[in-house]
């Protein structure tokens, strides 16, 4: 079926329409008509060429929220009229270590990424969410509780898992003292999970101006990193802290806020962190950690737990002819705190 997108045909070239060849429906597959999209900056990496291993043309988008217009003889999930959602996956090989204890995003072959890997489907890679309508795999598709906006639920499936998966499987909850560091699409998510768990949630970050906004989302406390004093004053006292810092930087300030046994994990900064001090690790037991997605399992735990506690994303819905300028601004950290598409603009673009 041949369907309307954007997509980018070289090195950061701007996106353009273009219209891309989903598969015919499969007997388990699902078709959502898609409304929101979420921007994330992966998106723009790929669009850029940035990690080496973008295909042209490639229509990003990994954070898809709908509704279901069809659906396969063999879908049980689903039917016509459901809210559905799609994250960063598509597909895995089902048959790994990995795949088979239910953390898809680990698989031992590579996970089919939702946009620019490789299939058999015509054009020969997936093609994402800025389009208006995706086929997938039910066991790759999501439910999305009805009580969510549909626009403040799309970044959930990647700023939303990213963050929520790592303070799971580290059991964060009531009588922790927990810390974000970075107040982006990452972190205030990070803030509002945290916070929902029941954890004394603490906002660090280098402006005390997002300080406010940190309260606003559900911090207990902020700590300014570039204020040595207050640093000091917190050596030692938490018990896990979720880096969203997205480039290369120094992490003994903040290694140095953990207890024993305390953990970091990393989030953001997918490249080197030369800086990197082993005798922190040593003197203190402490682990740093990283973590990428959650599994589908997971991610559908994650949504319900949105929609148990009222949880979206904070969004600026954009329509799909504003693309090229929300990337100048996401490059600037200038939006609060996602970029979002309205999908349906893409008819007038």
């Amino acid at each position: 079926m041949k369907i309307s997108s954007f997509a980018a045909h070289s090195v950061k070239a701007k996106l353009q329409p273009h219209t891309i060849e989903r598969r015919a429906l499969g007997r388990s597959d699902v078709l959502i008509e898609i409304e929101y999209c979420g921007v994330c900056h992966t998106d723009l990496h790929f669009v850029n060429n940035d990690w080496g291993m973008t295909e042209y043309p490639v229509v990003p988008g990994h954070e898809i929220v709908g509704r279901v217009s069809e659906v396969g003889p063999e879908v049980e999930k689903f039917k016509v009229g459901d809210f559905a959602a799609i994250g960063c996956m598509v597909n895995s090989c089902g048959e790994c270590s990995s795949c088979k204890s239910g953390i898809e995003q680990y698989c031992l072959q590579g996970f089919s990424a939702t946009y620019n890997a490789p299939v058999n489907d015509p054009g020969g890679f997936t093609f994402g969410g800025y389009s208006q309508r995706i086929v997938a795999d039910e066991s790759f598709v999501l439910n999305l509780p009805e009580n969510l906006s549909l626009s403040g639920a799309a970044p959930l499936l990647c700023a939303g898992i990213t963050t929520y998966s790592p303070l799971q499987y580290w059991t964060v909850e009531t009588g922790m003292k927990v810390g974000v560091v970075g107040l982006g699409g990452l972190g205030h998510m990070g803030v509002k999970f945290s916070h929902a768990m029941g954890a004394h949630t603490v906002m660090i970050t280098s402006t005390p101006e997002k300080g406010e906004d940190a309260k606003i989302l559900g911090a207990d406390e902020v700590l300014v990193s570039t204020d040595g004093y207050s640093m000091n004053k917190e050596v030692g006292e938490f018990d896990f802290i979720l880096n969203t810092i997205p480039v290369d930087h120094n992490i003994g300030p903040y290694m140095d806020l953990l207890k024993v046994d305390g953990t970091m994990c990393v989030v953001g900064a997918v490249e080197p962190l030369k800086q990197v001090n082993a005798a922190q690790l040593i003197f203190g037991r402490k682990k740093l950690s990283g973590s990428l997605i959650g599994g589908i399992q997971q991610t559908q735990e994650m949504l319900n737990f949105c929609g148990n506690n009222n949880i979206v994303s904070e969004v600026e819905i954009i329509k799909m002819d504003q693309i090229q300028e929300a990337f100048e601004r996401l490059v600037k950290s200038q939006v609060k705190y996602r970029f979002v598409i309205d999908i349906k603009s893409m008819a007038n673009a």
